[in-house]
């Protein structure tokens, strides 16, 4: 499981508060200030990281025939990468403003390599959808390239595409 957990004021006579039992210590509860608040989880099942799809920065598809460049930034549209800051509730599109960054330890790897990731956001208007922007390394030899995420420490399948 991953999640996140946020704090909210419960409103003025709101109903379902639960009141401080006999054996319970009212001392452990100074710790949040006093008043009622309420502690909500949000927890979500653990999704392998997978690439969707990977474009140029044109948004035209990395293909055989439009392959990638050493040096070129791609775009990564990726599915299970968790939970993003400053959050959305699960299910719910991850909004425009402001960009929803990720909140899990994230690695991209190419040819076993980690590099530079320049961006990693739930894109906007999408449930679910990530997008993470990496430059291919200078130098990456031509021919067939492996890349992979890992998000929460959990790696995801790798991609094969050609670079040139």
């Amino acid at each position: 499981m991953r999640g996140q957990a946020s704090t909210t004021m419960a409103p003025p006579g709101a109903k379902g508060i639960r009141g401080t039992s006999v054996t319970e210590d009212p001392a452990n509860r100074r710790g949040l200030g006093g008043g009622n608040r309420h502690i909500v989880f949000h927890l979500i099942p653990l999704q392998r990281p997978e690439i969707v799809a990977l474009f140029h920065s044109d948004f035209s598809p990395v293909s055989a025939s439009s392959p990638a460049h050493a040096g070129e930034t791609l775009i990564v549209s990726a599915i299970g990468l968790g939970p993003t800051r400053p959050g959305v509730d699960p299910g719910q599109p991850f909004p425009a403003s402001p960009l929803q960054e990720l909140n899990s330890p994230f690695d991209l790897k190419v040819n076993g390599e980690s590099v530079v990731v320049l961006n990693k956001v739930g894109w906007p208007d999408t449930t679910g959808v990530y997008r993470v922007d990496f430059r291919v390394p200078d130098g990456t030899a031509a021919g067939i390239v492996t890349i992979q995420l890992s998000a929460a420490w959990l790696p995801g399948p790798e991609m094969e595409i050609t670079v040139q």
